[in-house]
């Protein structure tokens, strides 16, 4: 009796491991098939290949670390322009740390490329409708292939790109930690007067008229007329600066992000930034960051009108029409902006 128990027990095992065996071989077999019956995909040069990352060196990687030989003159660059954001930061803590912590609503701007590992802060009125359309071709996987294509409306959808507010906290401190962080400046003054005339001299900005031009001249021009208190869109360079420099407008809210300053729309001294790209030699400094991406060869950031730009000349003549106290005050509004980024003081300021 002793021995037939121990028979069936031995085929009992001997059972189980014949179908653990048969079941494994038709699981393979599945898998087999249907890597053999997979579509084959296009490779294309925006999209990277999840098999082969592991192992292989990322843009942060390469611009502190670089490999090619005509990376290096432009990484030296790029370490000075950490280091002008570092100082200032320290000499200027008291007024550039005034919020010890950052909260994710302060990260809507900085949008996040997860298959190149980029993280890009968009300042308005430094390029960022193209960078934004760069930014669609990257992380677009293949849907876009020229950034021009892109319509300019297109490519502000906050839906087109994910920012990095939309994450969980340990998810942007991992991503601030690992990913190549990048924002573009622009001379401050240069990029206030072109974002006065984007908004307030041209027609087609008639929302801009309706938000912030009748609270304008509501608030700064004496005798205005019915239409200019209904429709806003007459609104003076003067009258301009006198909203930017008021204390009520300061109580009323942060500032639009199109005259907001860079340090409060990127926040430079809490989040450390790898490479800061400058307006003034903008492909130079864009087409190195898509190098360093690993994409210049097949993406080129887009040239831009230079005829249409606001210049430093252009920018003297309106300050030239305000008075000496409002040019000393939208200095110290935007005082930190010149420091951290290394521009000079305008020639054309009479600070008294």
């Amino acid at each position: 009796m002793k021995q037939t128990l121990s028979e069936l027990l031995r085929m009992s095992r001997i059972c189980r491991m014949v179908f653990a065996t048969c079941l494994g071989s038709f699981i393979l077999v599945i898998f087999y098939f249907q890597s053999m019956f997979q579509p084959v995909m296009r490779r294309n040069p925006f999209m990277v290949d999840g098999c082969c990352r592991k192992g292989s060196r990322n843009a942060l990687q390469e611009l502190y670390n670089p490999t090619q030989l005509e990376l290096s003159g432009a990484a030296i660059l790029h370490q000075a322009r950490r280091d002008q954001v570092v100082d200032a930061c320290r000499v200027n803590s008291a007024s550039s740390r005034k919020r010890r912590v950052l909260t994710p609503g302060d990260l809507k701007h900085l949008v996040v490329d997860e298959d190149h590992e980029l993280i890009y802060c968009y300042v308005p009125k430094v390029a960022c409708t193209n960078w934004k359309r760069v930014m669609m071709v990257l992380t677009g996987r293949g849907k876009y292939s020229d950034p021009m294509e892109i319509p300019s409306n297109e490519a502000h959808v906050p839906s087109n790109l994910k920012t990095l507010n939309q994450y969980s906290i340990a998810e942007i401190n991992h991503r601030l930690k690992n990913y190549l962080k990048f924002l573009f400046v622009r001379e401050p003054f240069e990029r206030l007067v072109s974002a006065y005339r984007n908004k307030f001299t041209l027609k087609y900005n008639s929302s801009f008229h309706k938000r912030f031009g009748t609270r304008i001249v509501r608030r700064y021009r004496k005798n205005a007329t019915q239409d200019a208190l209904l429709n806003g869109a007459d609104v003076k360079f003067k009258e301009f600066t006198e909203y930017l420099v008021d204390p009520a407008t300061q109580r009323d809210g942060p500032l639009n992000e199109h005259w907001q300053t860079v340090y409060q729309l990127c926040h430079p001294c809490h989040i450390h930034y790898d490479l800061v790209g400058k307006y003034e030699t903008l492909e130079e400094d864009a087409n190195y960051v898509l190098r360093l991406v690993g994409v210049g060869n097949s993406l080129h950031f887009p040239s831009y009108a230079k005829s249409t730009r606001t210049t430093d000349a252009m920018t003297a003549q309106f300050f030239s029409n305000i008075s000496n106290q409002q040019q000393n005050q939208l200095y110290q509004l935007y005082k930190l902006d010149f420091l951290m980024f290394n521009y000079s003081t305008p020639s054309y300021l009479r600070l008294d």
